[in-house]
């Protein structure tokens, strides 16, 4: 049986599509790139907020469009796990859908799949523990997922709802997928939950992030480990003093903070405080000069006035991240924050996204100039056709960071970690060549 895979959403969906190509492999499917040479079509999708729904509906009607009858058609991921009722009566074309936690099923699912429609909707909570995963040709950058679900019950967010509560994976089980990923060739571990900081509180009755990272960087291979979704609240000394004192660690790590305002926080139900963020970031930028702080801002939350505006405005003039991203509040089914009344006009959301966007396109390219005539340790990611190559920085996480662009009078591979030049600085892109030195 031949299977394709089209994956939507965050790198927790990637990674669970791994998961999963590696399990029917091992049951001796073939994956194919190619959907109209598969048997079995899977989509994998995303349902947190509306874009991403609108674009998984999309894609899931396009290939419900140009299946042909001897081809089944599967949809995975969040939006069945939040909405499986309404997709069963509106989407009959869908030969069977699947939560987040049923991946490890997809084998016997398969290769016993009947000739009529079936519809799989149950949601095992118990989170599997170190799974093997297809990692493609030449792996040198993977995830690590230490834990699944959330606690934390944001007025805005759906995720509890959809991938249960929190659950962190067994340190031997994580020290082991951090073991295979080396052996397999993997260079940049980049840890991920939807609360890593959170990580040991169900199992070890307390923080043991710091702990983790301190058995991490004694695995031989990896040279960068690279830490996504921490909260500000959960950034504890101990983390900061790890990350300070182990090279491994990439000075980088990604604090989504969503508002600074102490009202919008509080209506939210985040527990952080404009005064905790910047006396966080203060710690984090005291033990780590160098850091580069990322965060990701919610703009036009319900009942967000001019004012509480203005103080999300100054906080991101006065901490000038080097890396920001900023999301319109989305309208949630089964949240708080949906029930309310005093919603944000679309207009008005729009207007603040834009303005906060370009004033962090300046500070991104301050940012950047800064950079320029410096030497930097920069890991390659892809070759252009003129001979050039794609690269990044410690600073700068695949996919959603800046990238360098440089030339080399070596053939270099994807993985490979050079000392690169800094020519020239744009918005969010640098140029350099390579060259022998240290970073400085």
């Amino acid at each position: 049986m031949k299977i394709y895979f089209d994956t939507l959403g965050c790198p927790k969906n990637f990674y669970d599509t791994d998961a999963a190509k590696y399990l029917l492999k091992e049951k001796g499917q073939i994956i194919t790139d190619d959907p109209e040479d598969a048997d079995v079509i899977i989509v994998n999708t995303c349902g947190f907020i509306d874009d991403a729904k609108r674009e998984s509906i999309e894609r899931i009607l396009e290939f419900a469009d140009a299946k042909e009858d001897r081809q089944k058609l599967v949809v995975s991921g969040c939006l069945p796990k939040r909405f499986s009722r309404e997709l069963k009566e509106e989407m009959p074309e869908v030969d069977m859908f699947i939560g987040v936690n049923e991946y490890g099923r997809l084998p016997e699912l398969l290769m016993d799949f009947p000739g009529s429609k079936v519809d799989v909707t149950e949601t095992y909570d118990s989170f599997l523990p170190f799974l093997k995963r297809d990692l493609g040709d030449h792996p040198y950058s993977a995830t690590l997922k230490i834990a699944e679900g959330c606690n934390n019950r944001c007025a805005y967010c759906a995720i509890p709802g959809i991938r249960g509560n929190y659950r962190s994976k067994r340190k031997e089980d994580v020290l082991e997928e951090a073991r295979y990923l080396a052996s397999s060739g993997v260079k940049e571990l980049i840890l991920i939950a939807e609360d890593t900081t959170n990580y040991g509180t169900d199992i070890y009755d307390s923080y043991r992030l710091a702990d983790l990272l301190r058995e991490l960087v004694k695995v031989g291979g990896i040279e960068w480990i690279r830490l996504m979704y921490c909260y500000e609240d959960r950034i504890t000394d101990d983390l900061i003093s790890v990350m300070s004192s182990e090279p491994k660690i990439c000075h980088y790590i990604d604090v989504p903070i969503q508002h600074s305002s102490d009202k919008v926080l509080k209506e939210m139900r985040r527990r952080s405080t404009g005064a905790s963020i910047r006396e966080t970031l203060g710690k984090l930028r005291a033990a780590m000069p160098d850091i580069c702080i990322r965060t990701t801002l919610i703009v036009g939350f319900p009942g967000e006035t001019e004012e509480d505006f203005r103080d999300l405005m100054e906080l991101v003039r006065e901490e000038k991240f080097q890396r920001l991203g900023v999301f319109s509040y989305s309208r949630e089914e089964g949240t708080p924050a949906g029930d309310r009344e005093d919603q944000v006009p679309e207009d008005v959301k729009q207007e603040r996204l834009d303005l906060i966007m370009m004033t962090q396109m300046e500070i991104s390219k301050s940012h950047n100039e800064a950079l320029k005539g410096r030497t930097l340790k920069v890991m390659v990611d892809a070759s252009e056709e003129d001979g050039s190559y794609v690269g990044r920085t410690m600073y700068d996480a695949p996919e959603i960071d800046d990238s360098v662009i440089f030339t080399s009078g070596k053939e270099l591979r994807p993985g490979d970690i050079v000392s690169v030049t800094i020519e020239d600085a744009f918005d969010y892109d640098l140029t350099g060549f390579e060259t022998e030195g240290q970073e400085i």
